[in-house]
């Protein structure tokens, strides 16, 4: 698995119209080597550190190809519907949630990032391009795009290889990931595995055990 870095993107904090919430949605291209650290690009911002950034959620990337889904599902917005707009920071072709699994380390221009989570789509999406339960649909298709851990800080640009190191997870996938956890009643087991995952945020995993428990205790198991 192998593909290249399309655009890098970075954004200052800002407000998000019309309520004028803070946001670091806004993100521009950037064309120069930028250096990755352990909770982010240099020189981008988020607002809600409760909900993004830090080292779980330290960069951000979205595959360009799942702008067509949305443009074909909201023509109305296909003219805003580019690369970056989603709040991104990576942006590539031939690579989405069926191709990377959770845990999945991989080596980005001169940085080391793990796969550790997808992107948990939020009401500032529908704001952001003006659709209202934009960002329920982008959770319900699977094009949410997915977060990295920082393994080893290093420079990113625009046109640096992305290659996949280690896979310790290969039964996996986001999209698997996905499906279990907006399951109805997902199995506890498939649940505790996801939950073991390497790599994987510890929040999530452990919302998954709490799931998990409480399908066995309400006889989900039987």
């Amino acid at each position: 698995m192998k593909t290249t870095i399309d655009q890098l993107f970075i954004g200052r904090v800002r407000p998000l119209l019309p309520e004028c919430e803070p946001t670091g949605i806004y993100k521009t291209a950037v064309d120069r080597p930028l250096r990755l650290g352990a909770t982010g690009l240099e020189g981008d911002e988020q607002a809600d550190l409760r909900h993004h950034g830090g080292p779980w959620k330290a960069l951000h990337h979205y595959p360009a190809e799942h702008y067509t889904v949305l443009a074909q599902e909201w023509p109305q917005a296909a003219d805003l519907l580019a690369a970056g707009v989603l709040g991104e920071n990576v942006s590539t072709h031939g690579l989405t949630e069926h191709d990377l699994c959770i845990g999945d380390i991989l080596r980005m221009g001169s940085a080391r990032v793990q796969v550790s989570q997808p992107r948990a789509p939020c009401w500032k999406i529908d704001r952001r391009i003006k659709v209202d339960g934009a960002s329920r649909f982008v959770e319900a298709a699977g094009v949410t795009g997915w977060y990295y851990a920082v393994l080893t800080p290093g420079e990113l640009a625009p046109g640096d290889t992305i290659e996949l190191e280690e896979r310790p997870s290969p039964a996996l996938t986001l999209a698997d990931y996905w499906d279990a956890v907006l399951a109805h009643r997902p199995d506890p087991q498939v649940l505790r595995r996801i939950a073991a995952a390497p790599g994987l945020a510890p929040d999530k995993a452990e919302r998954c055990r709490e799931r998990a428990d409480w399908l066995e205790r309400n006889g989900a198991a039987r």
